[in-house]
């Protein structure tokens, strides 16, 4: 059973985030220019909140509000849900599907060392599935009659 932590270590270590104060234009600088679809907001080293696409386009840009004028804090989901290294893909994936969320920041210790997300754990899935097939085609082609 894999877990966050094979996921966190083919991973970079950056960690896209802004404070609870910043404007939600940073925010979606950040997404654009780092291709990003959630950016954690991190206060003097804890973890306020996260602020995805959705909570940009649906809290900020379809009412037409300036994404200059309107803070971070405003938008965020504050508390998301955290997972640790230790936590099976599984179990990762039972949350996400559940709670319809699409990122989890991971902590060690209450401090952020970064953020899975469904596409990793579907990349994790298909290099399982690569795997398995290999060792089944293996099988079978020395094991043939």
């Amino acid at each position: 059973m894999s877990t966050v932590k094979a996921i966190i270590d083919q991973k970079t270590n950056i960690i896209f985030s802004v404070r609870t104060s910043d404007s939600v234009a940073d925010v979606l600088k950040i997404m654009r220019d780092f291709r990003v679809r959630a950016v954690l907001v991190i206060d003097d080293g804890s973890l306020m909140g996260i602020v995805s696409q959705g909570d940009c386009a649906i809290k900020v840009l379809l009412p037409n509000n300036n994404p200059a004028h309107v803070v971070v804090s405003k938008i965020m989901t504050p508390n998301p849900l955290t997972v640790s290294l230790s936590n099976s893909l599984e179990e990762c994936m039972a949350i996400m599907v559940h709670k319809h969320i699409r990122h989890l920041p991971v902590l060690e210790s209450q401090k952020v060392i970064g953020v899975i997300s469904v596409g990793d754990l579907v990349k994790n899935i298909i290099e399982q599935q690569g795997n398995q097939i290999k060792f089944l085609e293996t099988y079978i082609k020395g094991h043939g009659v």
